[in-house]
């Protein structure tokens, strides 16, 4: 995407431009809001919710305009623009060499159907930390937790809940979360989430790109894992083991309100739909309002984004993870996307 041409202030905007700011991974370049594509249009109460959860945790910079950003909740789009071009600067996001063009890719919370005991199917766990989990490190790999007694041993009885297919598992484990259907002993199913809880401290490794080095497969998506899956039952196993690191969970208890919003990001406030992103938290801090745009070709976006979580993935200046929601759809779209992006970070004015 070509860079914009200088525009002039908004009317409240201030016609003289602050300096740039440097952060560890970034260089932020001072803007008019002119430049941002999309801004006279973009439905900024979808975004005002995601405000809302960071100024429960508000980085400093923005813990004194909270109390204006939850009375503005109610305001109408026009009044918000406004506050927003009176009391922020945008600062265009570059790498340090200047590049201002990126990548956005998308991430969902997966939402499956489990059973609080094994059987009927539901054969595949997953499992809250083993108790010896600090103390040996790196604890077992994949294949050793299935294999080797002394691991299954550590596990015996830590199982949170029991799912039918092992890919529906490691979506979990490489999302980090997500919303599980369970089926109670008693017949009844209740709405749950599962979170991260740690990890084996094992090395990552794709499934995907081993089916692709092993020349098995032309499509690594998870449709494609899955198709090779059921056409190759004897070496399913074989697969999974490729990648060593296990996740382990905590269950945590949905409400109506929780079910509204994903789970919690690294900023610790729970993520919305279409309005949070994970960054690389040196390039952008946790709780930053960030313009959003990209031009496609699957999700042309021009939004105000928050910045409330990370990824081991997410990493350099212009670089995002879009939060899509949760369940199948939100899945489909997350595993296609990968686009153009550029970002602009909107700071506190100095005088505010």
């Amino acid at each position: 995407m070509a860079r914009p041409a200088a525009v002039a202030p908004l009317p409240g905007e201030p016609a003289a431009l602050p300096g740039p700011l440097v952060q560890p991974r970034s260089h932020w370049v001072p803007v008019h809001w002119g430049e941002l594509p999309g801004f006279a249009g973009d439905a900024l109460h979808e975004a005002w919710n995601a405000w809302i959860k960071s100024c429960e945790r508000p980085a400093a910079p923005f813990a004194a305009l909270c109390a204006e950003v939850r009375q503005l909740s109610i305001a109408g789009a026009e009044e918000q623009r406004a506050w927003m071009v009176a009391r922020l600067q945008p600062y265009r996001v570059e790498a340090p060499g200047g590049a201002g063009d990126g990548l956005l890719t998308g991430y969902f919370e997966p939402e499956y159907e489990a059973a609080r005991q094994r059987g009927n199917g539901f054969e595949v766990p997953l499992y809250a930390p083993p108790a010896d989990l600090a103390r040996r490190r790196p604890w077992f790999t994949r294949q050793e937790i299935d294999t080797v007694p002394q691991a299954q041993a550590a596990l015996a009885g830590r199982a949170i809940a029991w799912l039918r297919d092992p890919v529906d598992a490691m979506v979990l484990h490489i999302q980090g979360s997500g919303r599980l259907n369970v089926l109670e002993p008693d017949g009844t199913h209740r709405l749950v989430r599962v979170a991260y809880a740690g990890t084996n401290d094992q090395p990552y490794r794709s499934i995907g790109r081993w089916l692709l080095d092993q020349g098995l497969v032309r499509d690594a998506t998870w449709p494609g894992i899955r198709a090779w899956m059921v056409q190759n039952p004897q070496r399913v196993n074989e697969l999974l083991w490729a990648n060593p690191r296990y996740v382990f969970f905590r269950e945590e208890p949905m409400d109506a309100l929780d079910a509204a919003f994903g789970p919690r990001g690294a900023q610790g406030v729970p993520l919305t739909p279409g309005r949070s992103i994970a960054v690389d938290k040196a390039s952008i801090p946790y709780g930053t309002p960030v313009w959003l745009a990209s031009p496609g070709p699957l999700l042309p976006l021009a939004r105000l984004v928050l910045a409330q979580d990370t990824g081991s993935a997410i990493v350099g200046a212009v670089r995002a993870d879009y939060f899509l929601g949760w369940g199948a759809q939100a899945g489909e779209v997350a595993g296609r996307l990968k686009q153009p992006l550029r970002l602009w970070a909107l700071w506190p004015r100095s005088e505010n």
